[in-house]
């Protein structure tokens, strides 16, 4: 299956970290996590609840910042980041194995001078206009099946 990156800048709900890690154990993908988060560590009981006994085979990384995570891996066009704020759907790009696709906060989405600085590469989940946002763990399974249905070789 391909790898992608999952990229999850300062979660909140330890609930929907450990629902996204169990989601990239089973899609093969990587899990970045990026400091500081609304909850204690990644080893809270809620995290690994939801994560089930998969956490501990997955593909994990923390980094303490942005900065710490770029300085690891580079950004570069194949970075991708999901926001309500763009017109680009997240099924128009092609990606390929190793692609990077971020999300941000539960409670704000990712930094606004970031989604600046890389408009060529944000993607968004169509929605009715009248719905703020999906959950973050239905938003990361959506855009990650989506990168594997493009790849998918049976």
């Amino acid at each position: 299956m391909t790898k992608i990156n999952v990229v999850l800048v300062e979660p909140r709900i330890p609930g929907n970290v450990g629902t996204i890690g169990r989601l990239c154990y089973a899609a093969s993908a990587r899990l970045h996590l990026i400091k500081p988060y609304g909850f204690g560590q990644i080893t809270q009981k809620e995290v690994k609840r939801a994560g089930l006994d998969y956490w501990e085979h997955l593909e994990v990384f923390e980094y303490e910042n942005l900065e710490d995570f770029w300085s690891k891996n580079p950004l570069t066009n194949r970075h991708f980041f999901a926001t309500t704020k763009t017109k680009q759907y997240y099924f128009q790009p092609s990606y390929q194995e190793d692609d990077f696709i971020y999300f941000g906060r539960e409670d704000a989405g990712l930094p606004e001078d970031l989604l600046k600085k890389n408009h060529q590469t944000c993607i968004n989940i169509p929605m009715i206009d009248d719905a703020r946002s999906l959950n973050l763990a239905n938003s990361v399974s959506i855009v990650v099946y989506e990168a594997i249905r493009q790849n998918f070789k049976v």
